[in-house]
């Protein structure tokens, strides 16, 4: 799914229900990975190009090589070796090592506000600020100006209650605190307008909540491929 997300002509290809088709899709992946599989899978990776379209243009979340399976009840760990992509891991894992089900959460609002603004998180410049895309998004949405995200190679095509609505849905799964974050099972019935969305807090790496200036070289990194940092001791 990445090519199509960063090149103009597959970007036109990309007309807003297929974008919604294959959010919807990916939500409903992750709820049966987190929820309804038999023992509980956290990707720990999840990035646009870790999702596979087929010709019918049906997400599948692929490459699980970083993924960790947890049985019973068990909802989170931590760990010193921290593994993924810079700009889909949550703070409390880039910072802290701790991941759960939330942390997959967070990346899949990642992957939502790129789908409906057509950019990319860790490319993403802005002249007037520097925000990342999710600052970005979380700026527009506070001034009441939520549409200007959306790419305009779908403008024709919209529904606007709709990209309003997975606009919320992106900024509710990419809050600062995992607690405030909603699980795959609610963001699911958020987007088939089943359940109302409480108001989003500002996002995770926004720039007033970074502690120090280590953290925002860290988290704003470009690198474009999988990372493992060990953490100072």
């Amino acid at each position: 799914m990445e090519n199509l997300m960063s090149d103009q002509t597959g970007s036109k290809v990309l007309h807003w229900n297929m974008r919604l088709h294959i959010i919807s899709g990916i939500a409903r992946g992750l709820l049966y990975l987190h929820q309804d599989s038999r023992l509980r899978i956290i990707h720990r990776d999840l990035k646009t190009s870790n999702i596979l379209l087929d010709s019918n243009m049906n997400p599948k979340i692929s490459d699980f090589g970083l993924a960790r399976v947890f049985g019973g009840d068990r909802v989170e760990a931590n760990t010193i070796r921290v593994v993924g992509t810079h700009g889909y891991m949550p703070p409390e894992y880039a910072v802290y090592g701790s991941y759960s089900v939330k942390s997959d959460v967070f990346s899949f609002g990642v992957i939502v506000l790129e789908m409906l603004s057509g950019r990319k998180n860790r490319e993403f410049f802005e002249e007037q600020h520097h925000h990342n895309l999710l600052g970005h998004a979380w700026r527009l949405w506070s001034e009441g100006r939520p549409l200007e995200l959306m790419d305009s190679f779908m403008r024709d095509s919209v529904i606007i209650s709709e990209v309003i609505r997975c606009i919320h849905i992106g900024l509710l799964c990419v809050q600062e605190r995992p607690d405030d974050r909603p699980d795959m099972s609610s963001v699911v019935l958020m987007l088939n307008g089943e359940r109302a969305l409480p108001n989003p807090r500002q996002p995770g790496f926004y720039p007033h909540e970074v502690g120090s200036s280590t953290s925002k070289h860290e988290l704003s990194s470009t690198n474009e491929i999988s990372i493992s940092l060990i953490e100072a001791r």
